[in-house]
């Protein structure tokens, strides 16, 4: 079977070869659209990854602190609850009965609902991540930061976490990985992203194997790109002699 990579030079409304590929005004290719579909994929998993980030090291610290009962059971709660829904479901409620339930969503755009979904489900896995990191360092640490006369706050910003986030740089790289291609549930709420991309180009051209290799390719680059960002940082910021070189990014 030879494939037709022609496919993409297409115009996506009269089907008809546009020369070099890429459509002018209200021309669009199907490599247009592809790459259209390419940066939305993109933009829904930087934003989600940065909410990730940002609520998973909140949840996954407080989860940690000393004689603060009700923080740890918040924590708990927030990973419990997010850990345990299928990422598919709460994509749907955040687009179906978030909005009903708290009317100041109605109006927010179902690109960033899609964004708080996967964000705070990946958050629940970070959080864990964050809580282990800093379990796994030695108690002295702590007790170091109080001798010092720093504050909870202070022995967290200046002791705890900047040794904690680098052993969790390989776990973090998977994640990081893991949220471009979870991303893909975007297209249960006809997101333009790659995969919703691949069922519609698909459908339309009957060229299901170019269309896919395609989005395959992309999907492929954009993990190995996170991919080696990961393994660079954590060789910035590696402890000589604390933490072990992983050689790839825990891959």
């Amino acid at each position: 079977m030879s494939l037709e990579w022609q496919i993409f030079c297409l115009d996506t409304i009269d089907r008809e070869k546009v020369a070099g590929c890429f459509g002018s005004g209200r021309t669009q290719t199907y490599l247009d659209w592809l790459l259209s579909a390419w940066v939305q994929t993109i933009e829904v998993s930087l934003f989600s990854l940065a909410i990730a980030l940002i609520v998973g090291s909140l949840i996954g610290t407080i989860r940690t602190l000393p004689d603060s009962p009700w923080l740890m059971r918040i924590g708990n709660f927030w990973v419990e609850l997010f850990r345990n829904i299928p990422l598919l479901v709460q994509i749907f409620l955040w687009y179906h009965v978030i909005p009903v339930l708290f009317p100041a969503f109605a109006q927010t755009p179902k690109l960033a609902l899609v964004v708080f979904g996967l964000g705070f489900f990946t958050s629940a896995r970070i959080a864990e991540q964050v809580r282990a990191g800093i379990q796994a360092l030695p108690k002295g640490q702590r007790y170091a930061g109080m001798a010092m006369g720093f504050t909870t706050f202070q022995y967290y910003r200046y002791v705890l976490l900047p040794m904690a986030f680098r052993i969790i740089i390989p776990p973090l790289t998977s994640e990081s990985m893991n949220i471009f291609k979870n991303s893909s549930v975007a297209y249960a709420v006809s997101i333009t992203e790659l995969t919703f991309f691949a069922q519609q180009a698909g459908e339309e051209t009957s060229r299901g194997v170019e269309i896919y290799l395609g989005v395959t390719i992309l999907y492929v680059i954009s993990a190995f790109t996170i991919n080696r960002i990961m393994t660079y940082v954590e060789k910035r910021v590696r402890v000589p002699g604390f933490v072990a070189s992983t050689g790839n990014g825990g891959h």
